[in-house]
């Protein structure tokens, strides 16, 4: 009897694309805590989106897809703008005015939760033992690096409730983007065109958004605010993106909803390195568990693809 072969998840052209995502994602959350300030978080999300949903288009005359769409092609565009890029990210922002990037981090980690459920109700993919056995674990070392973080941050009760409620539905938006990105619809069309129609009509939402709550465009003449916005748009976005959502279709939303266990954890080493950030043995155990975890799901055979 022939030995099965390994899980699609275990191999390079997953593994390497979904590293190189969590790697990326995980230095974001410290650049958007240095967007905060003088402008307010919907005109930096409105730029952020400008600079991917032009890159993107760039990328996509260069490997001819046409940005030519149907209606349902459209609907659909329209539906990832607003989840992913006006929603998912409205609300991390204003997360961050309230609690640590570290935290909102762990917070968004619980991603697995609902990317699981999504795609079990309007997917049909069922979990399997050895998935909810690493979510499982993952998630008490998600629950450990939950409890080290809301005992350092500076926040009060009322502020950390805040930033939690907005982390939740910032969550919510983006796992309903994520199962949108695994049906046969978005099969349909161009992946590059229509990441640059979403991210533009994201970027509108945005500006729109930010116009309603705040007025006019507000401006910061400060370089590393900028260099930030360069590094978000293109790296954040037009960059990691299109490979999360590559190994998203290939391996479904369950398993792809893992980089977020592992980013605050990537965010919380960076910290180390550029803010002097100091490990405690409950986050060192809550880091090695989602690792773990990490490990088991990555080998399990469902969500068959």
């Amino acid at each position: 009897m022939k030995n099965a072969p390994p899980p699609r998840s275990t191999r390079a052209a997953i593994l390497v694309p979904f590293a190189l995502v969590t790697l990326i994602w995980g230095s974001t959350w410290l650049v958007i805590r240095d967007q905060l300030g003088v402008v307010p978080p919907s005109w930096s999300v409105t730029y952020r989106f400008i600079v991917a949903g032009v890159a993107m288009a760039i990328v996509a005359t260069m490997k001819g897809e046409r940005f030519t769409l149907d209606a349902r092609g459209w609907a659909f565009a329209a539906a990832i703008g607003l989840l992913q890029f006006c929603l998912n990210f409205n609300f991390v922002y204003r997360a961050e005015h309230y609690i640590t990037s570290g935290l909102v981090a762990v917070v968004f980690a619980i991603l697995l939760v609902p990317n699981a459920l999504f795609a079990r109700i309007l997917l049909g993919q069922r979990m399997g033992g050895q998935l909810i056995a690493g979510s499982a674990v993952a998630m008490a070392g998600i629950a450990l690096l939950f409890v080290h973080e809301a005992r350092t941050g500076p926040a009060g009760s009322a502020a950390t409730l805040a930033g939690i409620g907005f982390t939740g539905c910032a969550i919510l938006a983006a796992s309903m983007a994520n199962v949108l990105q695994a049906t046969p619809t978005a099969r349909r069309y161009p992946m590059m065109a229509t990441l640059a129609v979403a991210m533009l009509l994201g970027a509108a939402l945005d500006g729109a958004t930010a116009w309603w709550l705040t007025g006019p465009p507000v401006v910061e003449m400060r370089a590393a605010y900028w260099a930030g916005i360069l590094y978000l748009g293109l790296a954040g976005s037009a960059f990691a993106f299109p490979l999360y959502y590559k190994v998203l279709r290939e391996i479904g939303p369950a398993k792809a909803a893992y980089s977020s266990v592992i980013v605050p954890v990537i965010a919380m080493l960076l910290s180390t390195l550029f803010e002097g950030y100091r490990w405690s043995p409950l986050a060192g155990a809550g880091a090695a568990l989602a690792g773990v975890g990490l490990v088991i799901a990555l080998r399990a055979r469902r969500p068959n693809r």
